[in-house]
């Protein structure tokens, strides 16, 4: 019998219910790099997207989360087409409620019958007849929050959407949601150097809310070879994008970090951060080491 932490490593991160009913490993895979610059157009090498997307896989990645506005329309069917027919325990998340007009341009576009039209595009492009887990990519202050995630129920009572999630979103507006739709998952911007979100993880941690931190290196920043992580590295045998992971992991049973990547090189290094066992006076250390 083989041993999962070598064959499928990202299985020593492990598992978190989503909604109750959905496992899934805790360490996962993020899409937006598998685009062109500015998270615009096709990646320039399509053939290694699909290349690293199975490679996560293999590695045993069965959270992956994307979104329409990644390309716009890009990321999703790279996907398909890298993991279609999909394994059993493969959950993909996706998100809509961004307007794409070019290069690093990102528009907040709440209303719910763009919402309807992006959630069944998804549907198509990922070739599912549900979405696993739809989140809200952002919260459109000009329209009411009961007709962005009323729209969303109405997709989930319709079977199209299985669990509802948010982006970039606050303690209340959280409350204010659950309200309208149970709330399973939040995705905010949360690492060693910014933990602007600290309340909410602590909040989704009690709440069995899975928080999904993205930019988990801190835009690469956390892993470079001169970094602040570089001495603790040296001294564990750990990188340091493997070290800021394995503090995620070790932050809150409930983090669900989805390091992303368009090389196929940097995915093992990146899911090997799994296995990596922090001990206390580690953990310690990297809170302190990028405060």
């Amino acid at each position: 019998m083989s041993d999962t932490s070598t064959t499928r490593p990202a299985h020593a991160s492990g598992t978190f219910p989503l909604g109750g009913d959905l496992p899934v490993h805790r360490l996962g895979f993020g899409t937006m790099q598998l685009t062109g610059r500015g998270v615009w157009g096709p990646p320039a090498d399509p053939d290694e997207a699909v290349r690293v997307l199975r490679r996560a896989v293999e590695l045993g990645v069965d959270f992956i989360d994307t979104a329409d506005s990644y390309g716009p329309d890009v990321a999703e069917p790279l996907i398909k087409r890298a993991l279609h027919p999909y394994p059993t325990d493969l959950v993909i998340a996706t998100k809509a409620g961004f307007r794409r007009e070019g290069p690093n341009r990102w528009t907040v576009d709440g209303d719910p019958a763009r919402l309807r039209h992006q959630a069944e595009r998804s549907l198509q492009l990922l070739g599912v007849d549900r979405i696993d887990l739809f989140q809200l990519h952002r919260i459109d202050r000009s329209i009411p929050l009961e007709d962005q995630v009323g729209e969303l129920k109405a997709l989930h009572d319709e079977g199209k959407i299985r669990h509802i999630g948010l982006s970039e979103v606050s303690i209340a507006d959280i409350e204010a949601a659950s309200r309208i739709a149970p709330i399973v998952s939040v995705q905010n911007e949360y690492n060693l150097a910014n933990r602007s979100a600290e309340s909410l993880v602590d909040y989704a941690t009690r709440n069995g809310i899975g928080f999904i931190p993205w930019f988990p290196l801190a835009t690469g920043a956390l892993a470079q070879a001169d970094g602040p992580l570089t001495e603790i590295a040296r001294r564990t045998g750990a990188t340091p994008s493997q070290l800021a992971l394995a503090w995620l992991l070790r932050r809150s049973p409930a983090m669900l970090p989805i390091p992303g990547t368009s090389q196929l090189a940097h995915v093992d290094d990146n899911v090997a951060a799994a296995a990596v066992e922090l001990t206390d006076a580690e953990y310690d250390e990297l809170t302190e080491a990028v405060r």
